[in-house]
């Protein structure tokens, strides 16, 4: 277990749990597990086979390439850490690439809970039986393949311990950034004025913070449309309700 008790609690099924904190304990977050503002536990899943070649995977049902781990390794493992049938009230988050693609909501509604228990699949993935025997909640960072669900994992605690509180300085920069309204982050700039050729906007230079507000949000909404016509579409489609 890394950080104090109390707070977000994660706990991370893993074949490699050597791969935590990982990014996890550098910058903002590791300062966040340092200080006690979330809690890292990984579990090692190889801990909980019974045989002596300590065999978390075996062959495809019907054949096929590839190895699938083991519903009743990886079940041993889940309920002693979350009670067993019991919940402990923290959701149950398997890294997968058919999974639903996560959105900054749902890393709002991760962070306002108790915490998360994730499981790290490898190879082909896990025994179907054991997502709906557990209740899992299969979660994709995006429509493309992983060696395993550990870096999933570190992104998304990443997004969430950013959102804890007290972890970031200035709350409103978390209010402004890319998906939180809806739209992708307006350009910024900082000094010097003039970098090779190229000067900051003078609209930001005025001081007229209106008119300031007024240029940012009209770049957010260009480069939502040209960057992201989904997320434009949503929007529009918001705004009419």
């Amino acid at each position: 277990m890394t950080g104090a008790e109390g707070g977000f609690r994660a706990t991370v099924l893993t074949l490699y749990p050597e791969m935590f904190p990982g990014p996890l304990g550098v910058s903002l977050a590791g300062k966040a597990l340092q200080d006690g503002a979330w809690s890292l536990e990984t579990v090692q899943i190889r801990d909980f086979t019974t045989d002596k070649h300590r065999m978390v995977d075996d062959t495809p049902a019907g054949g096929g390439a590839g190895m699938v781990m083991k519903a009743d390794v990886l079940a041993r493992a889940i309920d002693h850490v979350s009670g067993g049938h019991v919940a402990d009230g923290r959701p149950k988050l398997y890294m997968s690439p058919r999974g639903k693609p996560l959105t900054q909501a749902r890393v709002r509604e991760l962070a306002a809970g108790p915490g998360a228990i994730m499981l790290c699949g490898r190879f082909e993935g896990v025994d179907e039986r054991l997502i709906e025997a557990r209740d899992f909640e299969e979660i994709s960072i995006g429509d493309y393949i992983l060696s395993g669900g550990e870096t999933a994992a570190i992104v998304i605690l990443d997004a969430i311990v950013r959102l804890l509180p007290g972890v970031m300085g200035n709350v409103m920069s978390g209010e402004t950034e890319s998906f939180e309204t809806g739209l992708l982050e307006h350009p910024h700039y900082t000094k010097p004025q003039e970098w090779e050729g190229r000067r900051i906007p003078d609209v930001l230079l005025s001081g007229n913070h209106g008119a300031i507000d007024k240029w940012r949000r009209s770049e957010a909404e260009r480069l939502t449309k040209e960057r992201r016509p989904d997320l434009w579409q949503a929007h529009r489609a918001l705004l009419k309700k």
